[in-house]
């Protein structure tokens, strides 16, 4: 059969979630043509040619993007089968449906994709252990394409793979839990030592490592990154790891340093215990400024997430993050963008089992896939708003970090700062240039 897999949108990298499946639908036989709407337009003779179609959704903007998609392709094709996979798919599932697919496939979706392909045609969510293969990305664009390190005045190309999926622990706010409930899943050893391998033979310095944490497995983790260190000594890699599992696990964090990690992503969301609770993200404030400092001590970057604007949040919350950052020297750290974004609680998210919620839901907007809510001072809403416009309006202009900073102080304080933020020049802070994280 001829089918064709789509991602469109993958935070700057070339999508593992065509690759993985891609390496079981030819190893049955199927003829698979990869395609990344985040970097080449719709084929629109190959989705006319295709029996099945499936879509790759493991995000928030992913799913957006899809549904824009998926009714285009419905008319080039009327006859494929239409599928919908990946974290997003299960709780969009009737939006999905009403836009034309046939079945949504969630969690371990490899093997319940290569079965919706020739057979029946339901939904699935599977956390069955796979047997798990090698990602086969030879038709997809290459790395080069993508997302680039930059770093001390250098460019890397970078690379992606995912040492497991899933994750122990149950955030409210994490749209990984519905669909595994605590569960998580290790990719072999040899599978993704030789996915890396094959991505630096095509060019890749640097390796983002996408688990939605690589320390649910510590020892697996730690095991991997020293074998990788041993075959490529100049290969570096980021990864993200819970502000409590850099505390439980610190005695890591130096190897992970000598052995090439740059920076670890964070999801920090708050600095006010209080909404950490509601989140139930297992750390406080004085964790996260703990981990800062071991982090530091091990010469390892802190690249924090946040969630700046939640129901619970005060003007005054707002303005101690901003003083939090600068006084920490984390300003060059923080995507921009992690101080605009408001929280997103989508269909089945446990924060709906809060009690209090239902003071501040006002409704569910399916195109936008999630629940509308509003917070009990307007004035806090109106600030969000501005905050997102004056970051996006500032990213086109190709402001700094620091700049932005600045203005978004300005904006908050009602003057600009009296004192330059961080002592660390930009350039000696890697990042990856593909800002968002959602």
């Amino acid at each position: 059969m001829k089918v064709v897999l789509i991602s469109t949108f993958d935070l700057g990298h070339q999508p593992f979630g065509l690759a993985s499946p891609a390496a079981w639908l030819r190893e049955q036989g199927h003829g698979v043509t990869c395609v990344d709407l985040a970097v080449n337009p719709l084929p629109s003779l190959v989705i006319r040619e295709a029996d099945a179609v499936a879509f790759f959704v493991p995000m928030h903007t992913a799913t957006r993007l899809a549904a824009d998609a998926i009714p285009k392709v419905r008319s080039l094709n009327t006859n494929a089968r239409l599928i919908a996979y990946g974290l997003y798919a299960p709780s969009n599932a009737q939006y999905l449906h009403e836009l034309g697919i046939d079945c949504v496939i969630g969690g371990e979706f490899e093997k319940a994709l290569a079965e919706a392909i020739s057979g029946p045609a339901k939904d699935t969510v599977s956390l069955e252990r796979l047997a798990f293969r090698v990602p086969d990305r030879a038709s997809l664009p290459v790395l080069g394409r993508y997302a680039k390190l930059r770093w001390n005045g250098s460019t890397r190309t970078v690379g992606y793979t995912e040492a497991s999926r899933g994750c122990k622990h149950l955030c409210r706010h994490c749209p990984v839990v519905p669909v595994y409930n605590g569960a998580f899943r290790v990719v072999p050893l040899e599978i993704v030592l030789e996915d890396v391998r094959r991505q630096v033979r095509a060019g890749a310095g640097h390796i983002t490592f996408g688990d939605p944490d690589f320390f649910n497995g510590p020892t697996h983790a730690m095991r991997l990154v020293r074998t990788l260190h041993q075959e490529f000594p100049a290969l570096t890699y980021d990864a993200t790891i819970k502000v409590e599992h850099l505390l439980r696990h610190r005695e890591h964090l130096e190897e992970l340093r000598a052995t090439g990690c740059l920076f670890v992503t964070s999801a920090v969301e708050s600095l006010d215990d209080p909404v950490l609770a509601r989140l139930d993200k297992g750390h406080t404030r004085a964790d996260f400024l703990e981990v800062v400092r071991l982090l530091r001590e091990a010469g390892l970057l802190l690249a924090p997430t946040f969630i700046p604007f939640t129901p619970w949040t005060t003007r005054e919350q707002y303005q101690d993050l901003l003083h939090t950052l600068a006084s920490e020297q984390l300003v060059e750290n923080t995507p921009s963008i992690q101080l605009a974004l408001r929280l997103l609680i989508p269909p089945g998210s446990l924060l709906l089992e809060l009690p209090e919620m239902n003071r501040y839901v006002t409704g569910f907007d399916k195109p936008a896939l999630l629940h509308r809510w509003k917070h009990p001072d307007p004035a806090m809403d109106a600030l969000a708003s501005d905050v997102l416009s004056l970051v996006a309006n500032e990213q086109k202009r190709g402001r700094s970090r620091r700049e932005i900073f600045a203005s978004i102080w300005k904006l908050v304080h009602g003057a600009a700062p009296k004192e330059e933020f961080d002592l660390l020049p930009r350039a000696v802070i890697p990042y990856l240039d593909e800002p968002w994280y959602c």
